[in-house]
């Protein structure tokens, strides 16, 4: 189980009541490389073999092509991971955009070349059949409202959707999850969170050549993505993309099915600021969970 259930005191001006709400359990998992203690992270524990690797690529100590052999998970709260990589002097860290300051990566990542993103396009209709599998993955965000989630879409097919209480958590995990092999870079990655250096950068780093939020980049994710010639979209929609770098991967094939563009995709317009991060009730409570 990754929730608790509590009994809250609803106050209102007309009265009082009882009502049971169910709360997303977050725990403290510590990360193990080669037996080094690399770091901790405040996670949903869930998908932790993904998140491990996930962790330690944002932070620089893996490498696509590294070899793995062998992830640990311990019910004492930690991972350890086990893999065959090259030795790297001390780096200077930098502190991430993440809620509490918590996430850090390698400043010499964000001067690195990046690797030329994969051969990929995407229509309108996968667009927004990738957003509604991700959005209806699991009941944890309508139940919990706590949750960031990200999608992923490749090789014709919505493949998977990792959930976590921090949208960077959601992303080391799909991360960790083509490092282990399960999933081919070659796709399009949608998050529920916000597009900052740090989330663009993991994207850019493993040759990820689309990437979607249904809110907005920071200038500095932006750069990013201009240096490594990725596809940002921010604002996304069922139907529509406001494409900041790169909208030659968007393509229209596909437009005139509308089947899987739901009512809710009605009710936001990319015109209208103040409605920016909202694609349903339920996206919109999720997106309290990591301002």
């Amino acid at each position: 189980m990754v929730t608790v259930e509590c009994i809250t005191d609803l106050l209102t001006p007309e009265g009082d009541s009882r009502i049971r709400e169910l709360v997303l359990e977050e725990k403290p998992v510590g990360v193990v490389l080669n037996d080094e203690p690399v770091g901790t992270a405040m996670v949903m524990a869930r998908d932790l073999e993904e998140l491990a690797v996930g962790y330690l690529f944002g932070q620089g100590l893996i490498e696509p092509g590294d070899k793995i052999f062998d992830i640990e998970v311990c019910e004492q709260g930690r991972i350890n991971v086990y893999a065959e990589v090259t030795p790297r002097p001390d780096d200077e860290m930098i502190t991430t955009s993440g809620c509490g300051g918590t996430g850090k990566i390698a400043r010499r990542l964000l001067h690195e070349d990046y690797p030329e993103p994969a051969d990929f396009c995407i229509s309108f209709h996968e667009v927004a059949e990738l957003i509604k599998r991700t959005l209806a993955w699991s009941s944890l965000s309508q139940d919990t409202h706590c949750v960031h989630g990200c999608g992923y879409y490749s090789e014709g097919a919505f493949q998977v959707c990792y959930e976590d209480v921090g949208r960077h958590n959601a992303v080391d995990k799909l991360m960790g999850a083509i490092l282990l092999g399960r999933f081919s870079p070659g796709g399009a990655a949608y998050t529920t969170g916000r597009l900052t250096s740090d989330m663009v950068l993991k994207c850019a780093r493993m040759g990820i050549p689309v990437v979607l939020s249904r809110t907005a980049p920071s200038s500095l994710g932006l750069d990013i993505a201009r240096r490594s010639g990725l596809t940002l979209g921010c604002y996304v929609r069922p139907g529509r993309v406001n494409v900041f770098n790169a909208p030659h991967r968007i393509v229209r094939e596909g437009l005139s099915d509308k089947s899987d563009v739901s009512d809710r995709s009605d009710k936001s317009d990319v015109s209208d600021r103040s409605d920016k991060s909202d694609v349903s009730d339920r996206s919109n409570r999720s997106d309290r969970s990591d301002r």
